[in-house]
């Protein structure tokens, strides 16, 4: 086949096809609270990203933590726009990309002395100390934690989205008992399946963020109270207790 110019017309025609799959998407999302709320509270830890970044700093720990917010800003983004289009899987990969980025996140904020040593670790020291497996089993170390709930979502993540596998064929089915299909789809149950993990990473990103702003560093301020606001409408949406108010 001879090469002509410009876009082939079949990209032309698979973006048109994605520009239609989000437009259900918005459909689907505009009738569902919960939904909202998800995305809300990504866009409130993505501007804490965009806010923190805004600091002016000689500190080299800080700008680990301001480029690793912005890592998640890029990530955030980059998902809502595969989900919206159609592409449940591949959003899902790159979220898993922003549960490393939190975890690692939480361990520097838990001990700012691991920012140096992660800074000037060669491969090898960094894969021993950390790898997403080391940071993981050194958050539960420090949380107490012995359920390793963070190492099944990772691992969940990892089967779904990240590796291929049979599991993986699941992200592919527009129906649970249907068959995989080639390209996008827009289906309600795999779109909310994204975007709700979306939101709780979103709560941890925002979270973590918000311990490297500077005190009394007044810019931040709307920022971070927009994010605490919306966290705990998320809270109280989705873990109040059965029953409660």
């Amino acid at each position: 086949m001879a090469l002509t110019q410009g876009i082939p017309n079949n990209i032309y025609g698979l973006h048109s096809a994605e520009e239609q799959f989000r437009e259900k998407a918005c459909s689907i999302i505009d009738a569902d609270t919960g939904l909202q709320l998800h995305l809300a509270v990504t866009e409130a830890a993505m501007d804490m990203a965009d806010v923190l970044r805004q600091f002016d700093t000689s500190d080299e720990d800080l700008k680990v933590a301001q480029i690793l917010g912005m890592r998640t800003f890029n990530a955030f983004g980059a998902s809502i726009k595969l989900t919206l289009s159609g592409y449940h899987q591949n959003s899902a990969l790159i979220l898993r990309d922003v549960m490393e980025t939190v975890f690692l996140l939480d361990l520097f904020a838990g001990d700012r002395l691991l920012i140096e040593r992660w800074r000037f670790a060669d491969k090898k020291a960094r894969m021993r100390d950390f790898s997403p497996v080391k940071v993981r089993e050194a958050l539960d170390a420090r949380d107490g934690f012995t359920s390793k709930k963070r190492f099944e979502v990772y691992e969940l993540f990892s089967e779904l989205a990240g590796h291929p596998n049979m599991k993986s064929s699941w992200m592919m089915r527009p129906q649970r008992d249907g068959d995989a299909v080639i390209g996008p789809f827009m289906e309600a149950t795999a779109l909310e399946a994204v975007i709700s993990e979306m939101g709780r990473l979103a709560v941890q990103v925002g979270e973590k963020l918000d311990h490297f702003f500077p005190a009394n560093w007044d810019q931040c301020l709307p920022s971070r109270l927009a994010f605490t606001q919306l966290k705990l409408k998320w809270i109280k949406t989705f873990y109040a207790p059965a029953g409660g108010p």
